[in-house]
């Protein structure tokens, strides 16, 4: 599951939700760097599935490009509806919503006005990969959804059967940065999910370690340094 490049939402400390905003220059070049790192490394890329929100389906049309392979959207892959949210900064949600990042952040079933919980994005997450599962490739091959941070954390956490009180562990998905994930049926005949790696990242532009970047590399209402629980 790899998250889509760079915003200016994303540098600027914005919160997009689902609002459908487009790559920076700096998230084409992201896009186009981590296509070529993926097109070397995965071999077996067969199926590509995306969000239908621009700055992830062009993240998505880079890697096609790349490969070859057919690309899909699914409006299911959408990050979430940040509701009344969306537009703000951290800063500006902060003061006029003192503490609700945090119990956003911490409760499953709770959502800002208009939006929706991290529940219900985890379910059509993990709708669409049910569906991909019936695949006959699906044992054999790499499929890549393109997708947004808060949706591919939410997702990675239900197929790991954690309990839901525990979805806030994820945190700190970079732009252009993946989750690793491989299904395998176990001697007992039951399927299990296993995590290879979480924000996995290829060299690609504005992955340094200065401050802009680190900004930028923070998912949807991840809390800053001295908030409880942020990163």
């Amino acid at each position: 599951m790899l998250r889509h490049g760079q915003t200016s939402y994303n540098a600027t400390g914005r919160m997009q939700g689902q609002l459908d905003t487009q790559l920076s220059d700096t998230g084409v070049a992201q896009a186009e760097a981590v296509a070529a790192y993926l097109v070397e490394t995965e071999k077996k890329i067969t199926r590509i599935i995306s969000s239908d929100l621009a700055r992830a389906a062009d993240t998505a049309r880079a890697l096609a490009r790349a490969t070859g392979v057919e690309l899909t959207l699914d409006s299911r892959l959408r990050e979430t509806n940040l509701g009344v949210w969306q537009e703000r900064t951290y800063d500006e949600i902060d003061a006029e919503f003192p503490g609700m990042r945090d119990r956003w952040r911490h409760d499953m079933h709770w959502a800002p006005e208009g939006g929706e919980t991290r529940f219900e994005v985890s379910n059509r997450m993990l709708a669409v990969v049910s569906e991909l599962a019936q695949d006959p490739a699906w044992e054999t091959d790499t499929f890549v959804l393109v997708s947004h941070g808060g949706a591919i954390a939410a997702a990675a956490a239900a197929l790991l059967n954690m309990p839901r009180d525990h979805f806030s562990t994820f945190n700190g998905l970079g732009n252009t940065a993946w989750v690793d994930m491989e299904q395998r049926t176990r001697v007992t005949g039951e399927t299990k999910w296993y995590l290879n790696a979480f924000n996995a990242k290829a060299r690609v532009v504005g992955a340094g370690a200065g401050t802009e970047q680190r900004e930028a590399a923070q998912p949807e209402g991840a809390l800053p340094e001295g908030v409880p629980g942020g990163r």
